[in-house]
Protein backbone atom coordinates (compact mmCIF):
# COMPACT_ATOMS: atom_id res chain seq x y z
CA UNK A 1 0.00 0.00 0.00
CA UNK A 2 2.54 2.54 0.49
CA UNK A 3 4.67 1.53 -2.32
CA UNK A 4 1.46 2.23 -4.50
CA UNK A 5 0.71 5.79 -2.49
CA UNK A 6 4.42 6.66 -3.11
CA UNK A 7 3.94 5.98 -6.53
CA UNK A 8 0.75 8.16 -7.12
CA UNK A 9 2.56 10.72 -5.09
CA UNK A 10 5.77 10.95 -7.15
CA UNK A 11 3.38 11.29 -10.51
CA UNK A 12 1.54 13.63 -9.18
CA UNK A 13 3.87 15.75 -7.32
CA UNK A 14 6.99 14.98 -9.38
CA UNK A 15 6.66 14.41 -13.15
CA UNK A 16 9.12 15.58 -14.85
CA UNK A 17 11.63 16.00 -11.72
CA UNK A 18 15.20 15.26 -11.42
CA UNK A 19 16.34 12.62 -9.88
CA UNK A 20 20.01 12.06 -8.69
CA UNK A 21 19.80 11.20 -4.96
CA UNK A 22 18.99 8.19 -3.45
CA UNK A 23 15.98 6.88 -1.89
CA UNK A 24 17.73 7.92 1.74
CA UNK A 25 17.96 11.70 0.77
CA UNK A 26 14.80 11.89 -0.79
CA UNK A 27 13.14 10.65 2.21
CA UNK A 28 15.21 12.90 4.77
CA UNK A 29 13.93 16.01 2.49
CA UNK A 30 10.26 14.78 2.09
CA UNK A 31 8.76 17.34 4.23
CA UNK A 32 8.80 20.82 4.84
CA UNK A 33 9.25 19.92 8.78
CA UNK A 34 12.37 18.08 7.82
CA UNK A 35 13.71 20.81 6.21
CA UNK A 36 12.65 23.24 9.08
CA UNK A 37 14.62 20.66 11.25
CA UNK A 38 17.92 21.30 9.07
CA UNK A 39 17.55 24.63 8.93
CA UNK A 40 17.12 25.01 12.79
CA UNK A 41 20.30 22.44 13.28
CA UNK A 42 22.03 24.79 11.42
CA UNK A 43 21.06 27.88 12.70
CA UNK A 44 19.73 29.41 9.34
CA UNK A 45 16.97 31.57 9.31
CA UNK A 46 13.34 29.90 8.66
CA UNK A 47 9.72 30.82 9.13
CA UNK A 48 8.17 30.08 12.94
CA UNK A 49 5.66 27.89 12.07
CA UNK A 50 3.46 25.14 13.57
CA UNK A 51 2.49 21.39 12.27
CA UNK A 52 -1.41 20.72 12.59
CA UNK A 53 -3.84 17.76 11.51
CA UNK A 54 -6.25 19.34 13.71
CA UNK A 55 -6.98 23.57 12.81
CA UNK A 56 -7.55 24.12 16.54
CA UNK A 57 -3.49 24.19 16.70
CA UNK A 58 -3.60 26.71 13.25
CA UNK A 59 -5.53 28.88 15.57
CA UNK A 60 -3.40 28.69 18.44
CA UNK A 61 -0.10 29.40 16.63
CA UNK A 62 -1.81 32.53 15.52
CA UNK A 63 -2.97 33.91 18.69
CA UNK A 64 0.86 33.67 19.93
CA UNK A 65 2.41 34.94 16.90
CA UNK A 66 -0.27 37.14 15.04
CA UNK A 67 -0.71 37.93 11.23
CA UNK A 68 0.48 37.59 8.32
CA UNK A 69 0.59 33.70 8.28
CA UNK A 70 0.86 31.07 5.36
CA UNK A 71 -0.75 27.49 5.78
CA UNK A 72 0.25 24.65 3.46
CA UNK A 73 0.57 20.99 2.88
CA UNK A 74 3.77 19.51 4.54
CA UNK A 75 4.27 17.41 1.49
CA UNK A 76 3.93 18.99 -2.06
CA UNK A 77 5.28 21.69 -4.15
CA UNK A 78 4.74 24.27 -7.05
CA UNK A 79 2.95 25.76 -4.30
CA UNK A 80 0.10 23.32 -4.28
CA UNK A 81 -2.61 23.81 -1.54
CA UNK A 82 -0.26 27.05 -0.21
CA UNK A 83 -2.83 29.59 1.40
CA UNK A 84 -1.07 33.18 1.86
CA UNK A 85 -1.27 35.91 2.73
CA UNK A 86 -4.02 35.21 5.78
CA UNK A 87 -4.84 37.91 7.85
CA UNK A 88 -7.44 37.26 9.27
CA UNK A 89 -9.07 34.25 11.54
CA UNK A 90 -11.61 34.13 9.08
CA UNK A 91 -9.15 33.13 6.29
CA UNK A 92 -7.21 30.92 8.66
CA UNK A 93 -10.02 28.99 9.03
CA UNK A 94 -10.88 28.62 5.88
CA UNK A 95 -7.37 27.77 4.82
CA UNK A 96 -6.99 25.02 7.43
CA UNK A 97 -9.90 23.25 5.66
CA UNK A 98 -8.89 23.33 2.25
CA UNK A 99 -5.90 22.64 3.26
CA UNK A 100 -6.85 19.07 3.71
CA UNK A 101 -7.41 18.22 0.27
CA UNK A 102 -3.97 18.25 -0.59
CA UNK A 103 -2.28 16.47 2.62
CA UNK A 104 -4.10 15.54 6.58
CA UNK A 105 -0.86 17.06 7.90
CA UNK A 106 -0.01 20.72 7.40
CA UNK A 107 2.08 23.69 8.99
CA UNK A 108 1.20 26.60 9.36
CA UNK A 109 3.76 29.73 9.18
CA UNK A 110 4.58 33.20 9.55
CA UNK A 111 4.75 34.86 6.26
CA UNK A 112 7.00 37.07 4.35
CA UNK A 113 7.06 39.35 1.62
CA UNK A 114 10.27 39.10 -0.36
CA UNK A 115 12.35 38.26 -3.24
CA UNK A 116 11.78 34.53 -3.90
CA UNK A 117 14.88 32.22 -4.90
CA UNK A 118 15.12 28.51 -6.12
CA UNK A 119 19.05 27.57 -5.34
CA UNK A 120 20.41 24.37 -7.20
CA UNK A 121 22.95 23.35 -5.30
CA UNK A 122 25.08 20.38 -5.88
CA UNK A 123 28.33 18.21 -4.63
CA UNK A 124 30.16 20.14 -7.46
CA UNK A 125 28.82 24.00 -6.80
CA UNK A 126 25.74 26.10 -7.07
CA UNK A 127 24.52 25.34 -10.31
CA UNK A 128 21.63 27.62 -11.12
CA UNK A 129 19.93 30.73 -9.08
CA UNK A 130 16.39 31.71 -10.02
CA UNK A 131 14.65 34.16 -8.99
CA UNK A 132 10.76 33.45 -9.17
CA UNK A 133 7.37 35.93 -9.84
CA UNK A 134 3.63 35.70 -9.79
CA UNK A 135 2.22 36.29 -12.76
CA UNK A 136 1.91 39.85 -14.28
CA UNK A 137 1.77 42.14 -16.92
CA UNK A 138 2.97 45.58 -17.69
CA UNK A 139 1.08 48.29 -19.22
CA UNK A 140 1.22 50.63 -22.01
CA UNK A 141 -1.89 52.61 -21.78
CA UNK A 142 -3.86 51.38 -24.65
CA UNK A 143 -3.97 47.74 -24.19
CA UNK A 144 -6.41 45.99 -22.03
CA UNK A 145 -5.24 43.31 -19.21
CA UNK A 146 -6.90 40.66 -21.78
CA UNK A 147 -4.37 41.54 -24.60
CA UNK A 148 -1.32 42.40 -22.39
CA UNK A 149 -1.91 38.45 -21.41
CA UNK A 150 -2.34 37.43 -25.31
CA UNK A 151 0.86 39.57 -25.82
CA UNK A 152 2.91 37.64 -22.71
CA UNK A 153 1.63 34.13 -24.23
CA UNK A 154 3.04 35.01 -27.47
CA UNK A 155 6.29 36.32 -26.38
CA UNK A 156 6.95 32.94 -24.11
CA UNK A 157 5.94 30.57 -27.38
CA UNK A 158 8.22 32.63 -29.72
CA UNK A 159 10.71 32.40 -27.07
CA UNK A 160 9.97 28.44 -27.09
CA UNK A 161 9.31 28.59 -23.09
CA UNK A 162 6.35 26.74 -23.46
CA UNK A 163 5.16 24.27 -22.14
CA UNK A 164 7.68 24.41 -18.85
CA UNK A 165 6.75 28.27 -18.73
CA UNK A 166 3.73 27.85 -19.16
CA UNK A 167 1.14 30.44 -20.46
CA UNK A 168 -1.08 32.79 -18.20
CA UNK A 169 -4.86 31.69 -18.42
CA UNK A 170 -7.42 34.23 -17.94
CA UNK A 171 -9.31 31.49 -15.42
CA UNK A 172 -11.52 32.43 -12.47
CA UNK A 173 -8.20 32.65 -9.83
CA UNK A 174 -7.14 35.51 -12.14
CA UNK A 175 -10.27 37.44 -12.49
CA UNK A 176 -10.87 36.82 -8.67
CA UNK A 177 -7.84 38.28 -7.91
CA UNK A 178 -7.59 41.60 -10.52
CA UNK A 179 -11.28 42.40 -8.76
CA UNK A 180 -9.50 42.17 -5.14
CA UNK A 181 -7.56 45.09 -6.94
CA UNK A 182 -10.90 46.90 -8.36
CA UNK A 183 -9.29 45.65 -11.86
CA UNK A 184 -10.59 43.48 -14.67
CA UNK A 185 -9.89 41.73 -17.89
CA UNK A 186 -10.58 45.43 -19.76
CA UNK A 187 -9.09 47.57 -17.67
CA UNK A 188 -5.50 49.47 -19.31
CA UNK A 189 -3.17 49.81 -16.93
CA UNK A 190 -1.03 53.08 -17.53
CA UNK A 191 2.47 52.87 -19.52
CA UNK A 192 4.88 50.91 -17.36
CA UNK A 193 2.31 49.67 -14.43
CA UNK A 194 3.12 46.49 -13.29
CA UNK A 195 -0.20 44.66 -12.55
CA UNK A 196 0.02 41.60 -10.69
CA UNK A 197 -2.71 38.55 -11.64
CA UNK A 198 -2.13 36.47 -8.72
CA UNK A 199 -0.17 36.66 -5.43
CA UNK A 200 1.03 32.87 -5.94
CA UNK A 201 4.20 31.75 -7.85
CA UNK A 202 2.54 28.73 -9.45
CA UNK A 203 3.80 27.60 -12.81
CA UNK A 204 0.08 26.52 -13.52
CA UNK A 205 -0.96 30.09 -13.19
CA UNK A 206 1.83 31.59 -15.76
CA UNK A 207 4.62 32.65 -13.39
CA UNK A 208 7.81 33.70 -14.79
CA UNK A 209 11.51 32.67 -13.34
CA UNK A 210 14.28 34.78 -14.23
CA UNK A 211 18.19 33.85 -14.21
CA UNK A 212 20.49 35.48 -11.52
CA UNK A 213 24.03 35.42 -12.21
CA UNK A 214 25.56 33.01 -9.61
CA UNK A 215 28.85 35.04 -9.12
CA UNK A 216 26.74 37.70 -6.94
CA UNK A 217 26.06 35.20 -3.99
CA UNK A 218 28.25 36.21 -1.35
CA UNK A 219 30.77 33.78 0.16
CA UNK A 220 29.32 33.20 3.06
CA UNK A 221 26.33 32.74 1.44
CA UNK A 222 28.07 29.75 -0.78
CA UNK A 223 29.31 28.05 2.75
CA UNK A 224 25.65 28.47 4.01
CA UNK A 225 23.99 26.56 0.66
CA UNK A 226 26.69 23.81 1.05
CA UNK A 227 26.34 23.16 4.82
CA UNK A 228 22.70 22.06 3.94
CA UNK A 229 23.67 20.12 1.36
CA UNK A 230 26.70 18.59 3.37
CA UNK A 231 23.91 18.09 6.33
CA UNK A 232 21.85 15.61 4.12
CA UNK A 233 25.06 14.36 2.18
CA UNK A 234 23.24 15.50 -0.78
CA UNK A 235 23.85 15.11 -4.50
CA UNK A 236 21.70 18.03 -5.49
CA UNK A 237 18.97 20.21 -3.73
CA UNK A 238 16.88 22.84 -4.88
CA UNK A 239 16.79 25.31 -2.04
CA UNK A 240 14.13 27.78 -1.80
CA UNK A 241 14.84 31.24 -0.20
CA UNK A 242 13.01 34.59 0.51
CA UNK A 243 15.15 37.49 0.97
CA UNK A 244 13.96 41.03 1.85
CA UNK A 245 17.21 42.78 -0.04
CA UNK A 246 18.47 39.82 -2.16
CA UNK A 247 21.02 36.85 -2.47
CA UNK A 248 23.63 39.33 -2.55
CA UNK A 249 23.74 40.60 0.51
CA UNK A 250 24.60 37.73 3.60
CA UNK A 251 21.76 35.53 4.51
CA UNK A 252 22.10 36.01 8.19
CA UNK A 253 22.68 39.93 7.43
CA UNK A 254 18.88 40.85 6.52
CA UNK A 255 15.43 39.61 6.93
CA UNK A 256 15.41 36.50 5.20
CA UNK A 257 13.68 32.89 5.75
CA UNK A 258 14.47 29.19 4.18
CA UNK A 259 11.41 27.96 3.02
CA UNK A 260 11.61 24.23 2.17
CA UNK A 261 13.85 21.39 0.43
CA UNK A 262 13.85 19.91 -2.92
CA UNK A 263 15.30 16.79 -3.63
CA UNK A 264 13.95 16.14 -7.00
CA UNK A 265 14.33 19.60 -8.23
CA UNK A 266 12.29 20.69 -11.28
CA UNK A 267 15.40 21.66 -13.08
CA UNK A 268 13.87 22.56 -16.49
CA UNK A 269 12.54 26.13 -16.19
CA UNK A 270 16.26 26.50 -14.95
CA UNK A 271 16.94 26.10 -18.98
CA UNK A 272 13.63 28.45 -20.22
CA UNK A 273 13.74 31.38 -17.74
CA UNK A 274 11.45 34.02 -19.21
CA UNK A 275 13.82 37.11 -18.03
CA UNK A 276 17.91 37.14 -18.10
CA UNK A 277 20.53 34.75 -20.14
CA UNK A 278 19.94 31.22 -20.40
CA UNK A 279 23.29 29.41 -18.70
CA UNK A 280 24.68 26.32 -19.92
CA UNK A 281 24.52 23.80 -17.21
CA UNK A 282 25.55 20.80 -19.14
CA UNK A 283 28.95 20.50 -17.17
CA UNK A 284 26.90 19.97 -14.32
CA UNK A 285 24.44 17.55 -16.00
CA UNK A 286 27.73 15.58 -17.27
CA UNK A 287 28.92 15.13 -13.67
CA UNK A 288 25.08 14.67 -12.19
CA UNK A 289 24.89 11.70 -15.03
CA UNK A 290 27.93 9.63 -13.82
CA UNK A 291 26.70 9.35 -10.28
CA UNK A 292 25.39 6.10 -9.85
CA UNK A 293 22.01 5.73 -7.83
CA UNK A 294 20.48 2.56 -7.07
CA UNK A 295 16.85 2.71 -6.24
CA UNK A 296 15.71 5.18 -8.21
CA UNK A 297 12.28 3.22 -8.49
CA UNK A 298 12.12 2.79 -4.72
CA UNK A 299 10.07 4.68 -2.62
Amino acid sequence: MKYWLHRFLSRFFLSGCSDYNPLKIRRACRSKAQARMAFKENNFPYAQGKIFINPISAFKFAKKNGFPLVVKPNVGGFSRGAYFPINTYMQLAKASLSVKKWWLVSIVEKYLLGKNYRIVMTKFGVMSVLRRYPPFVIGDNVSDIAKLIDNENLVRKKMNLLPIIKPIPKNLAIKQYLKKQQMNLSSIPNVGQKVYLHHKISLKLGSSVEIIDKKILTKQNRQDLKKILNFFDANILGIDVICKEGIEIDFNAQVCIFLELNSRPFLAMHNKPRYGKSEDLSIFYHQLDKIQIFDHGEY
